[in-house]
């Protein structure tokens, strides 16, 4: 009796190193996947190269080498066209909501952007509305301005904006270390209750090993552009196996419990 085989990964990023033009290199042939559906926290102190490894997997930078594979298919660098079904099926949270949304538009016109960029029919006007409630913000919001709005309002609006295409895979850079310690539990069970809702899978990038464990299963390692370490949240935190890992430990900020 054979047992069931692993789902395909929804996201590979394999081999992947990466340089600036300068020549210095910032990744050091990087694997990793995510399943679909799946949560995986990506830490390491900062210059470790996590931001880089979430932009290659954005498709906002070309590895040097290796590939990146979205549903088994390489992900094409550099051309915008043939990224469109990517971008409907991944989307990303930037660790500063206000800079992330353009204060000249309301905030209904900037939930619906990725609608009109990504040709996605239907009421976009009832869509906004139902993307405002899904992240505990009234209608009336998207007639108002970003500025009008608090740090984690924002960082929600920001999150109904990427929840707009119907994204199967969220890639969040550090997506609360700007808010307050309060507002940060509410984003994090926001973050949680649509996964749980959803199905949505997550690439997050944290220096926040608190945060890495209330939302991901899995934790992955990076110290100088290297995958050191990588398993089950709980296993990877309580013991660590690699000597990096048991700095960051005792060293990485953590959210107060």
């Amino acid at each position: 009796m054979t047992g069931t085989a692993a789902p395909a990964p929804i996201l590979s990023l394999e081999n992947i190193a990466f340089a600036y033009r300068s020549g210095r290199p910032v990744l050091h042939d990087v694997s990793l996947a995510l399943a679909p559906g799946e949560s995986v926290g990506l830490v390491g102190e900062s210059g470790a190269g996590k931001t880089s490894l979430l932009r290659v997997a954005l498709g906002l930078q070309a590895p040097t080498s290796g590939t990146v594979r979205f549903d088994g298919t390489p992900l094409p660098p550099g051309r915008r066209a043939s990224l469109r079904d990517y971008r409907r099926a991944v989307q990303p949270v930037y660790q500063d909501p206000f800079s992330s949304l353009d204060p000249r538009m309301t905030v209904g016109d900037s939930i619906a952007e990725p609608l009109r960029s990504l040709g996605i029919p239907g009421d976009r006007r009832a869509r906004v509305a139902a993307l405002l409630a899904d992240v505990g913000l009234p209608a009336d919001a998207a007639g108002r301005y970003p500025e009008a709005f608090s740090g984690g309002q924002r960082q929600r609006i920001a999150i109904a904006r990427a929840l707009a295409p119907g994204p199967r895979l969220l890639l969040a850079d550090e997506p609360v270390s700007a808010l307050d310690t309060s507002v940060r539990l509410q984003v994090i069970e926001l973050f949680q209750r649509l996964a749980a809702e959803r199905g949505i899978g997550m690439l997050l990038v944290s220096h926040d090993l608190t945060v890495v464990a209330a939302l991901c299963a899995r934790v992955a390692v990076l110290e100088g552009g290297r995958l050191v370490e990588e398993g089950p949240t709980a296993d990877v935190l309580s013991r660590p196996a690699h000597p990096y890992t048991a700095r960051l430990l005792t060293s990485v900020p953590r959210l107060p419990r």
